[in-house]
């Protein structure tokens, strides 16, 4: 089966259209401080706003535990919803309750009406089917047709990813459709040279992404707080930084892949080193095989890639053809740290053919760092649906929507 999309629909005018997003936005004392994958909501909405349909949007945000929790409120969401569509968004104080029902009942043709965070009933994220079934029975009495478009969450078997696309005729919207074409393009005859970079703090959550990427890439690049275990696999010390002991086999064994495939694995041969993990914390650039060897001797802690690797780095990634990007190459928060992953977003720019920022904190990064969404050829929503799907895994989201990998 195929996966289903917006134009298996039909007319959707005067149709309750409970549209599945992601809108699990970053927020600092109730405002919101990286509106993304609101944005990146915009699209399939206003196709069915145009369409005349009566849009329903729900979402999650954070992790509250099965109950209402202030903090995690979509209140903020809708009222940046609301300006960037240009109409007005009822918001609705519950999920399944007489607020979203009256919200629901409200809305005329090319209405839009967002519930309440999703997670603030046990029922979304249950692992039990039938809690989970019976939560997503009720988000079904709601609405006619589901458009499922939270790319970001459809690993997850959560009843409204999952078991309402089973309730009602359910479609994907235009954003998981992008996503996938995007990461069919990464993994099916790729257009080569093919880069992958690789950061973030452990190895241990890249692993299947290594094991599955490997056979297909021409270069990977290290970097990150993963980084320090493939040095000290190799033999050298470093200090108090970021280490996973337990992995240094597995590492050791893609280091002989790599050579045994013909793959260009890159590390770093230089990092910056500082006296200790604060913003204004005294640092140095040292060899990569040298970092007990500063002032700060093995109180040292590696919190970016250096200059030299920086701009090694940006080399192999601008003249590739395809290049996949996740995770920053140090603690890209502290400024002194983040000349590493801005090097790295800077490359991808001037890839010539597809260079795919993975989502999660790369997707942040590139935003805090100054770079806009066009810069790039695409900014995935979901960075670990992005990471399951390139390890091969079945995305639960996706399945119930028709897609077979």
């Amino acid at each position: 089966m195929a996966l289903r999309t917006l134009e298996d629909l039909g007319s959707v005018a005067g149709k309750r259209v409970i549209v599945r997003c992601d809108l699990n936005v970053p927020l600092k004392d109730g405002v919101i401080t990286d509106d993304g994958r609101i944005r990146a909501s915009l699209t399939t909405l206003n196709i069915l706003i145009s369409a005349g349909a009566r849009v329903i949007v729900v979402s999650h945000l954070g992790r509250p535990d099965g109950a209402p929790d202030a903090k995690y409120s979509l209140a903020p969401v809708a009222v940046r919803l609301s300006e960037l569509l240009g109409k007005e968004v009822v918001f609705a104080a519950d999920t399944v309750g007489s607020g979203a029902a009256e919200a629901v009942a409200g809305l005329q043709d090319g209405g839009v009406a967002l519930l309440e965070n999703l997670r603030f009933n046990a029922g979304e994220t249950s692992k039990d089917d039938t809690e989970r079934e019976a939560f997503a029975g009720r988000l079904a009495e709601l609405g006619d047709l589901v458009v499922s478009d939270g790319f970001g969450a459809v690993h997850r078997k959560h009843a409204s990813v999952y078991d309402l696309e089973k309730l009602l005729p359910s479609v994907a919207g235009r954003l998981i459709a992008r996503e996938l074409h995007v990461l069919d393009q990464l993994t099916a005859n790729p257009d080569r040279p093919y880069t992958v970079v690789l950061g973030g703090s452990k190895v241990s959550d890249k692993l299947a992404v290594i094991d599955a990427l490997l056979p297909k890439v021409d270069r990977l690049l290290v970097g990150g707080g993963m980084l320090f275990t493939f040095l000290a696999a190799q033999g050298h010390k470093v200090g108090k930084s970021l280490l996973e002991e337990d992995q240094l086999e597995t590492v050791r064994g893609y280091l002989d892949q790599a050579r045994e495939r013909g793959v260009e694995l890159v590390l770093p041969t230089d990092v910056v080193v500082a006296s200790r993990f604060a913003a204004d914390a005294e640092h140095v650039v040292a060899a990569a095989d040298a970092i007990e060897d500063t002032e700060f001797g093995a109180d040292g802690i590696g919190l970016d890639i250096g200059p030299e690797t920086a701009e090694r780095f940006s080399e192999l990634v601008a003249s590739s053809t395809t290049a996949f990007w996740n995770g920053p190459m140090g603690v890209f928060e502290f400024e002194a740290f983040s000349a590493g992953t801005k090097a790295v977003a800077r490359a991808l720019t001037r890839v010539g053919g597809l260079g795919v920022v993975g989502g999660g904190d790369s997707a942040a990064a590139v935003r805090t760092l100054g770079f806009a969404d066009d810069e790039f050829g695409h900014i995935s929503t979901g960075g670990g649906a992005s990471l399951e799907f390139l390890e091969g895994k079945k995305l639960p989201g996706l399945e119930a929507l028709g897609w077979q990998q």
